[in-house]
């Protein structure tokens, strides 16, 4: 698949900062899925401008952990939040709660090897239309593991 054009991305950019702002003034009910994927807010910080970027991801729940899938949609490009955390894994996310929104303080990792491997069966069964953003693209779609913590890093 080729990447997607300048117009479209831009498009894409608008759109999702439209649901970061939906997203926090409905305390995380709308939007509530995208493609039927439960959505939280992933705040990172940019890689090359040091900013902090908001996008709406979809998620699923390994235990306490938040399991995200860097798919972009089926693209060859690999998700700038994906990038962002390879080089700063501290991030928050924002989740829709019973009372609201729940901040919590997470630390990112690729899962690799066998936890992959369940991590990325749970998700698909759960969510198939990750199946279909593989034979979209080329690339191996990382499978970002969430790790809530309470203290700051080390």
């Amino acid at each position: 698949m080729a990447r997607r054009s300048r117009l479209f991305n831009t498009a894409i950019r608008h759109i999702c900062d439209w649901q970061v702002r939906t997203y926090r003034r409905s305390g995380g009910r709308r939007p509530a899925t995208m493609r039927g994927i439960p959505v939280l807010l992933l705040t990172t910080r940019g890689r090359r401008t040091g900013l902090l970027r908001t996008r709406p991801v979809g998620y699923g729940r390994d235990g306490r952990r938040f399991v995200v899938i860097a798919s972009n949609g089926g693209d060859d490009a690999t998700p700038a939040w994906w990038l962002n955390l390879r080089d700063d894994p501290v991030a928050e996310l924002e989740v829709g709660g019973p009372g609201g929104l729940d901040v919590v303080k997470v630390r990112a990792s690729e899962a690799e090897g066998e936890e992959r491997d369940r991590l990325w069966r749970m998700m698909s069964r759960r969510y198939p239309v990750y199946l279909k953003y593989t034979e979209m693209t080329s690339r191996r779609i990382p499978v970002v593991v969430l790790e809530p913590f309470d203290a700051p890093p080390p």
